[in-house]
């Protein structure tokens, strides 16, 4: 207090300027020590993608950030509701039935404390098999085969095994991470992957390297099938994706979004926000899938409530949030 004093005695304009000074660090001491960013497991584009902007981030704020492996999409919106975790990641169909109280971890519970707070990337629906297996078309699966769908509860566990069945495919459902799975289908002890992921998949890229590998599409009417009966949309697997996949791969696609609890300061979050939001090719750099981490993308969610430290970031930069996604 002497300090201020003796700073407001040589001027009223520098008393102003240390009062502002004071005002930002007071607020600065709202925010948590250190954050923690819900993934999901390790070898999929979640864990590699949270984990590096996670620390970005952290080393850009001065607040230490780190991912953490979960279940997944699923599981991120209940931990980050729960105030388990500070952020997570999830996709758009799961915020939907988390929302709507349909979340298979807290049935009858909406999961209302989570808000969006940047677009991601798409995550591309991709089946994946050996090079040398017989399968080359989603037809050619045969029935009983074992397909690895990612850790349960995740977005590929919960819809790839709904739109298969869909498309007529009898399957024995088997679950873990991706690494752990890639490993199985390389040894034999599955027949298949159904990948729900930012691609490149960094499993389906080790598996590329020490087995090859092929990635099946879906056919024409087998996408206009799976776009008719869940939240997903066409999508293209660029050729160049994999160094040995030639030709485009029709596929669908779900959005991802950034979320972050209710409750976190507002400056905080908008914070985080600008920091992801104004270094994509950092980010890039981080995975190739943030191509696509850019403000533009805002507009790809209709579910979730923005939280106002978000909402503070895009108003500033020209984007209007709807007033009905806003606390």
């Amino acid at each position: 207090m002497k300090f201020l004093r003796n700073v407001a005695a040589i001027g009223a304009a520098v008393a102003l300027g240390a009062a502002a000074l004071t005002a930002s660090a007071e607020d600065r001491s709202k925010w948590p020590k250190s954050f923690t960013v819900g993934t999901a497991s390790q070898g999929g584009t979640y864990f590699a993608y949270g984990s590096g902007w996670a620390k970005m981030v952290g080393d850009a704020i001065g607040v230490p950030g780190a991912g953490e492996v979960t279940g997944g999409p699923v599981q991120n919106l209940a931990l980050v509701h729960t105030g388990d975790l500070a952020f997570g990641m999830t996709t758009m169909g799961p915020a939907a039935q988390a929302l709507a109280g349909e979340s298979p971890l807290a049935p009858g519970v909406p999961l209302d404390k989570v808000r969006a707070i940047f677009p991601m990337y798409q995550t591309p629906f991709s089946i994946t098999v050996l090079a040398s297996s017989p399968i080359k078309t989603i037809a050619d699966i045969p029935a009983g085969a074992k397909i690895g769908f990612g850790p349960s509860g995740s977005t590929s566990d919960t819809y790839f095994p709904l739109m298969l069945s869909a498309l007529g495919v009898k399957y024995e459902r088997r679950n873990g991470g991706w690494t752990d799975l890639g490993g199985q289908l390389q040894d034999g002890v599955l027949d298949v992957i159904a990948f729900a992921a930012g691609i490149p998949v960094p499993a389906v890229s080790q598996l590329e390297a020490q087995a090859g590998i092929r990635v099946i599409e879906f056919t024409a009417d087998e996408q206009k099938t799976i776009m008719s009966k869940f939240p997903v949309s066409a999508f293209a697997i660029k050729e160049g994706t994999y160094s040995t996949v030639k030709g485009d791969r029709r596929s669908v696609s779900m959005w991802n979004f950034a979320i972050a609890h209710a409750d976190l300061p507002e400056d905080f979050v908008y914070a985080v926000v600008k920091k992801v939001m104004e270094s994509n090719p950092e980010m890039v750099k981080i995975h190739k899938a943030a191509r696509t981490t850019l403000a533009k993308h805002y507009d790809k969610n209709t579910v979730l409530k923005w939280h106002p430290g978000a909402v503070r970031w895009f108003e500033e930069n020209g984007y209007k949030i709807p007033a009905e996604l806003k606390d």
